[in-house]
């Protein structure tokens, strides 16, 4: 507790959601490009967003004191490393991230008691429709979407650090989304090639994500349905933050499809966030309400992962600990079986 008082606790708890959706509005208005720009005074700030001068030295005030901005209203604002991760043309930008939690989720997160009581998602009762649907039905929204999702792979560099993989062969990258895990190993590793396998409006952001990183030869993509098979062959498998948004039946038939493709020496690379036993890792318990909200997904415990892997044919043969609270699972073919 910060000074002692219970109180303090609960109000700290509370204003919590102030501070993202400042930070929300500090990305929708572009205020880091435009310090970055050189538009750096509360004045100039309030002349290049059309905004009241006021409102707009208190947002920078709050800011500034949790560590986004640094300087004052009259000397100039200057960017943070964080503050820096919210220009559009960073190219680790966090900005789509920041827009999508202020918004879409914000709005998810407003129906988190009916979410609660139904076990049902935030963003349906929120939207009225499930957030894949209404993806599905918003090209805009889903490209931003797709971009928020990339923002918060920063571990995704760590993986071809922890895990050996094969100089040469194929990965294949299941749900892969743009492709920035896949972009990862590949540039990891030379010798490599890759396949991102997800569904056919995907795979339209994969081919111009993988382009700007790879080489055409190295990698190509597959439209199609994980429920229903996965590109056979592969040496190793990927599988990103994907669980997370299913339930249990819908995990066995995709893992399931992802082991029949499998040959005995391959292995599948899975990357989540874990729920320890001792529930101190904050993180995880975080994202596991979340995914309630977003998607009506979940979390797991390290023994739920081991038990659907045991239900496809998988065994847990390794874990590495990743940035962020994340966990990289090796899974291999259990040796019983056919």
């Amino acid at each position: 507790m910060a000074d002692g008082h219970p109180e303090r606790r609960v109000v700290d708890i509370l204003t919590g959601a102030w501070q993202a959706q400042a930070l929300h509005a500090a990305a929708a208005l572009a205020i880091p490009d435009h310090i970055h720009a050189g538009h750096t005074t509360a004045a100039a700030l309030a002349a290049a967003t059309d905004c009241d001068k006021d409102a707009v030295e208190r947002l920078m005030r709050l800011l500034t004191a949790i560590g986004v901005f640094a300087g004052t209203a009259d000397t100039g604002y200057r960017l943070t490393p964080a503050g820096d991760l919210l220009r559009t043309d960073h190219a680790r930008s966090m900005r789509d991230m920041a827009l999508v939690y202020g918004q879409e989720f914000h709005r998810a997160w407003g129906a988190v008691t009916a979410a609660v009581r139904t076990g049902t998602s935030g963003f349906e009762h929120a939207f009225g429709v499930p957030l894949r649907e209404h993806l599905a039905t918003d090209p805009p929204a889903a490209a931003r979407f797709q971009r928020a999702m990339n923002a918060g792979n920063v571990f995704f560099q760590d993986v071809p650090a922890v895990h050996d993989f094969p100089a040469t062969g194929t990965v294949v990258d299941v749900a892969g989304g743009a492709g920035a895990l896949l972009a990862a190993v590949l540039q990891a590793r030379p010798g490599l090639d890759g396949i991102l396998f997800d569904i056919p409006p995907v795979t339209v952001f994969a081919e111009e994500s993988l382009g700007r990183t790879l080489d055409a030869g190295r990698y190509r993509t597959v439209g199609g349905n994980v429920f229903e098979e996965v590109p056979a062959g592969g040496d190793v498998y990927l599988l990103s933050r994907v669980l997370q948004d299913w339930d249990d039946a819908h995990c066995r038939r995709l893992l399931a499809n992802i082991r029949a493709a499998m040959p005995a020496h391959a292995r599948l690379l899975v990357v989540e966030r874990v729920v320890a036993d001792h529930g101190q890792c904050l993180l995880p318990l975080l994202w596991d309400l979340h995914l309630l909200m977003a998607a009506g997904g979940r979390e797991r415990t390290l023994d739920g992962y081991r038990t659907l892997l045991g239900g496809a044919g998988l065994r847990l043969e390794a874990v590495h600990r990743l940035p962020l609270e994340t966990s990289l699972l090796v899974a291999a073919p259990a040796k019983d079986d056919k």
